[in-house]
């Protein structure tokens, strides 16, 4: 099994783990309701995908 010959500074290894983090979810409005949704989704509020009602939403 390989070991470090050197310890690696905290540095170091963090500049290699920049990568390795959580993004904000990508938001749209929906052009129906205006509110935000996922893109390529229905609108969770009202339904509508691409300007026509296809799910039946869900009441709160």
């Amino acid at each position: 099994m390989a070991l470090p010959k050197y310890r690696i500074s905290r540095s170091r290894r963090d500049k290699r783990r920049t990568h390795k983090k959580l993004s904000p979810p990508v938001l749209g409005e929906c052009s129906h309701c205006h509110h935000p949704k996922m893109p390529h989704r229905a609108c969770p509020s009202c339904g509508y995908y691409g300007g026509r009602m296809v799910a039946v939403p869900k009441e709160l």
